[in-house]
């Protein structure tokens, strides 16, 4: 009995390294995809909102993406923004959730590639389906709660992960919020289901091809 219990938390480790691998990679993912802010400012006509060009909108966004994605910037400079105190340092809590992200990717990353290196090795690749649909039912969860009233899953979101109240920005001080309107975080939170669903998905037809070949 001990045996089995150790075998089972084993397991649970793995597949919970391989949930914590994916969902990091997508945050990563999604932080990057400044394509997608460019479409928003293009269709959601953000750049004449702040009476700036898109060239100008996309230098200040770059502007602050480095400093939250790249551990080396440690000043937030933006050419047209600047920045209130709070505001500073609610961006500086994001930049440090993005690193402790980098250090999960890090560390699971290589296990979740050996993980799945041994299940290849040990023709078990067909377990990976029933994980694999559990992980694609949570997106589905947070997409429904999403369409239901995003403004309050926001809210809820950011008292979840930040311990202040810095992320309510006041336009006076923080024009930046002006240029990050909520229709484009809404398109991020999308943006990043479909990333996660993808790599569950994936998973899972692995897992069939695996077992229909055993069949």
């Amino acid at each position: 009995m001990a045996t089995l219990t150790v075998y089972r938390i084993k397991r649970f480790f793995w597949w919970l390294c391989l949930f914590f691998c994916l969902l990091s990679w997508t945050i990563l993912l999604t932080f990057s995809a400044s394509w997608l802010y460019r479409l928003d400012a293009h269709f959601l006509g953000i750049a004449s909102q702040v009476s700036l060009s898109t060239q100008q909108l996309m230098r200040n966004y770059h502007q602050m993406l480095d400093y939250v994605l790249f551990p080396w910037v440690q000043n937030l400079q933006m050419t047209d923004f600047p920045s209130s105190f709070t505001g500073a340092q609610h961006f500086a809590d994001v930049k440090q959730l993005v690193l402790l992200n980098y250090l999960v990717l890090l560390l699971t990353t290589p296990l979740s590639v050996y993980f799945l290196r041994r299940l290849r090795q040990q023709n078990l690749l067909w377990q990976l389906q029933w994980p694999a649909a559990l992980m694609a039912g949570v997106p589905i969860i947070i997409l429904f709660a999403l369409l239901i009233n995003f403004q309050d899953f926001f809210t809820v979101f950011h008292q979840l992960l930040f311990r202040n109240q810095d992320w309510l920005f006041d336009p006076a001080l923080d024009p930046i919020i002006n240029a990050l309107p909520a229709t484009f975080f809404l398109h991020c939170f999308l943006l990043a289901i479909g990333w996660f669903e993808i790599g569950a998905v994936t998973g899972w037809l692995i897992g069939r091809h695996a077992l229909n070949f055993l069949a």
